[in-house]
């Protein structure tokens, strides 16, 4: 599966107290309106509450054969049978987690906004390294500074892995961002607080295909 076809339109998750059922209602339109993976991400949650969410979406997602990304646990990515992990700067290194979880799993790297950590990212077995914030965000505390377009643009050129831009993207900015060379846009609040995510979804994915059509004629 080629990084660039399943990190298009790449749903970060974010349940906000959100009930259970609505959670994966949201995510579930979501993919049917376009999103090609989706990363479930609990900060605050008990290890029973990130495993049983992680095999009800798993559950959701396999109709559509969307990947599931597990954010920084590689333990729960390997008991509910993920399609892979999505890592930290500080999280377990990569060759350990590939070591754990096969040569078939979907592993990317946050490379944050850092040219070191983009150029370090070249020797490691990673699908994809995920940059950003782009543009302010509210969504993730601790975020740093938004590097922009041209910052983003940078990071691409220095990298030959795919790259999926995050932080405040959204329906105004996306054709912009898919600009600088990203492989895909990764959306959390511009999707989980959507007023229609299906409606937001389709959109989104028709904009970044229409900008990649171009680019991998």
């Amino acid at each position: 599966m080629e990084a660039f076809l399943y990190g298009r339109l790449y749903l970060v998750t974010d349940r906000q107290g959100l009930a259970e059922g609505h959670f994966l209602d949201i995510i579930e339109k979501a993919v049917q309106g376009g999103v090609t993976c989706v990363q479930l991400r609990e900060k605050s949650a008990s290890d029973a509450v990130f495993l049983a969410l992680a095999h009800q979406l798993k559950k959701r997602l396999q109709p559509y054969q969307v990947p599931l990304i597990i954010n920084d646990r590689v333990d729960i990515a390997l008991v509910v049978g993920a399609d892979g992990v999505h890592l930290g700067q500080s999280d377990m290194q990569v060759h350990l987690a590939r070591k754990v979880l096969g040569p078939k799993a979907i592993i990317g790297l946050s490379a944050e906004i850092s040219v070191e950590n983009v150029q370090a990212a070249e020797v490691l077995d990673v699908d994809y390294i995920a940059v950003g914030p782009i543009f302010p965000t509210s969504t993730k505390m601790d975020a740093g500074p938004a590097c922009g377009l041209e910052g983003l643009r940078a990071l691409c050129l220095a990298s030959s892995k795919p790259v999926i831009a995050i932080g405040g993207i959204n329906q105004h900015n996306l054709a912009s961002v898919m600009d600088q060379g990203v492989v895909g846009g990764a959306m959390v609040a511009a999707l989980m607080q959507a007023v229609d995510p299906y409606a937001s979804a389709q959109a989104f994915r028709a904009c970044i295909d229409q900008k990649l059509s171009k680019r991998f004629v």
